[in-house]
């Protein structure tokens, strides 16, 4: 009964339009303007242009006209009002978090709803990066090379290989690539993804699906892998960044001729090829979205038992995830952070936790560092271990009762986060100054010789040891926690320009920082949050001012009149 009762929602879902409007540009995202008078902002505000006007720019509308779900008795029981949710009392997480278990079967029932709806893959979720897309019959096997997107469900790419092997009737065989080094990750981040990799491994021995663990690069192992499986093709996810884009190309260049290599866009909701070019400002990736949300915001088919699996699979053994921690060489003097439990599971603890009881608070209080009303669910964004197609979807939901949260947070989650991918495609000098709006670089290096009060060393930043307690504290929540609350990450970095000698060694010392000590940083929501808050990129021209020159600038006055400093400061420096 319960299938039956979803596969009319999955109908809707697929078939209604999910139209993503023009809303207004005050999303508080990781790295985002609040809106254009944002803390401390200087400088009145420019009257709109006609073509911001006619474009909707700054208009308040909802960013999703949602279609009706047809929500089941469980879900609709779980919305009732609960007299604790004002006091938003943070919920440590344990190896016990789970998600209810009526909230992962309302989940499972939409996706096999979706599944007997007979969704297609839609195909330009794919490229072909190989020559030729064609399979030989006669091959042993398809390989789906997992990356960025660390996950069994709601994956596109795992979709699609798992698509290309039932059609071919072969074994799908899973392959992960642990890299010795990448963008200084330390032993913090390599154990958050490993262990939610363990959590990989055992759904695929449940679904007949063969998981692999490869030490090194793909050029050097994968070859190797597909020649002695006979595989006949290989599926892989998409990241934007310079590093796994150069992975690919090299992988594509030791493969045989004869073996497709095919990249899907697992992580953003529309793939980011599909653009064309780079974004520059929030309210035109609105539009381009919303012209496409219809088509590409659906349900997932689930991943389900394979039905052809090698004679390898029997004789396969566990991994021994202990001894590939402890064999890494990696940087282990940035330890692990025990509130943050790795994997898929815990993930969607915390969007069930959130969507029941931190949601309803997101619009009034996100920018509060002391009130824990956001999602944090960032470092399990960074790593794939949950969709945030999956995320929004379950945001919305929740409209009805909700509609100015949901709001919000879908606006970080689709506009913001997918435009930072857009910045780091289309944009190689993501990570430099030389990447930002050429009235930035003219306004940062007329003001690079300014007079600074204060000016510290990478050493000084790194132990939190400035005049401003309230970036001592948020230093120290990152290094001590692997996180920074989403308000504080835009003061930070700014200040981090204003106590440079350069902007371009600022943006370097935050780049620094923020990948080796945030589980969320090595991202595109990294980069292009820092390239905001220091270089203007995604932002416009404000008043004139010393070192920051026409970019926004931020006040500690202003954070006073966000939250409480003092609460916040007396949290973090009593841990020193």
């Amino acid at each position: 009964m319960l299938l039956k009762s979803f596969i009319g929602v999955c109908k809707e879902i697929s078939s209604k339009r999910f139209v993503l409007h023009r809303g207004i540009h005050t999303t508080m995202f990781p790295w985002s303007p609040k809106n254009e008078q944002s803390a401390g902002a200087r400088g009145r505000r420019r009257p709109r242009s006609q073509q911001q006007q006619n474009s909707g720019e700054n208009i308040d509308r909802p960013l999703f006209t949602p279609p009706e779900f047809r929500r089941p008795s469980s879900a609709a029981g779980s919305m009732s009002a609960d007299p604790n949710l004002f006091s938003i009392k943070k919920q440590p997480l344990t190896r016990n978090s789970k998600p209810s278990e009526e909230f992962m079967a309302e989940i499972q029932a939409r996706r096999l709803a979706c599944a007997a709806s007979g969704l297609k893959f839609n195909a330009k979720r794919k490229r072909v990066i190989s020559k030729h897309e064609n399979v030989s019959t006669k091959k042993q096997g398809i390989v789906y090379w997992m990356s960025r997107d660390q996950r069994v469900q709601d994956n596109w790419a795992f979709i699609y290989a798992q698509k290309l092997a039932l059609e071919l009737k072969m074994p799908l065989f899973v392959c992960f690539c642990v890299v010795p080094e990448f963008l200084g990750a330390t032993i913090r981040q390599y154990t958050f993804m490993l262990k939610g990799l363990q959590e990989v491994e055992e759904e695929c021995k449940q679904l007949s699906i063969s998981f692999n663990l490869l030490d090194g690069y793909a050029k050097d192992v994968l070859p190797e892998f597909v020649k002695s499986k006979d595989i006949g093709a290989v599926v892989t996810d998409f990241s934007p960044l310079r590093e796994p884009l150069a992975w690919l190309n090299d992988l594509n260049s030791e493969l045989p001729d004869d073996i497709p290599l095919i990249q899907v866009d697992a992580h953003n909701i529309v793939p980011c090829w599909l653009h064309g070019e780079q974004e520059h400002r929030a309210y035109l990736m609105r539009q381009r979205i919303q012209s496409k949300s219809a088509e590409f915001l659906t349900e997932f088919p689930p991943i389900t038992r394979h039905p052809y699996t090698s004679h390898h699979l029997s004789a396969e053994e566990s991994v021994n995830w202990d001894e590939v921690i402890s064999s890494l060489k990696v940087d282990r003097s940035v330890s692990e952070v025990d509130w943050a439990i790795p994997g898929s599971s815990t993930a969607f603890h915390l969007l069930e936790n959130f969507c029941k009881h931190r949601l309803q608070h997101y619009d009034a209080d996100r920018n509060n560092p002391t009130k824990p009303c956001t999602s944090e669910m960032s470092p399990w964004y960074n790593f794939g271990q949950i969709s945030v197609a999956r995320c929004v979807l379950t945001a919305e939901d929740y409209r009805k009762q909700h509609p100015k949260s949901v709001d919000k947070y879908v606006d970080e989650a689709v506009t913001w986060r997918e435009m930072t991918d857009n910045f780091c495609f289309y944009n190689p000098k993501y990570d430099s100054i030389e990447g930002s709006p050429h009235w930035s670089q003219a306004t940062l290096k007329k003001h690079e010789s300014d007079r600074r009060q204060y000016k510290y060393s990478l050493a000084e930043f790194e132990a939190g040891k400035t005049h401003d307690d309230i970036w001592n504290a948020a230093q120290i929540q990152m290094v001590q926690e692997g996180k920074m609350h989403c308000f504080l990450r835009m003061y930070w970095a700014k200040k981090i320009l204003e106590w440079s000698e350069t902007p371009q060694g600022a943006l370097s010392t935050a780049i620094y920082l923020n990948d080796r000590y945030e589980l969320d940083g090595r991202d595109p929501n990294g980069y292009g949050g820092c390239a905001w808050a220091i270089c203007g990129v995604h932002d416009r021209e404000f008043g004139e001012r010393d070192i920051y020159g026409k970019v926004r600038y931020m006040s500690y006055r202003g954070c006073q009149g966000k939250f409480d400093v003092g609460h916040f400061v007396r949290q973090y420096t009593k841990k020193l």
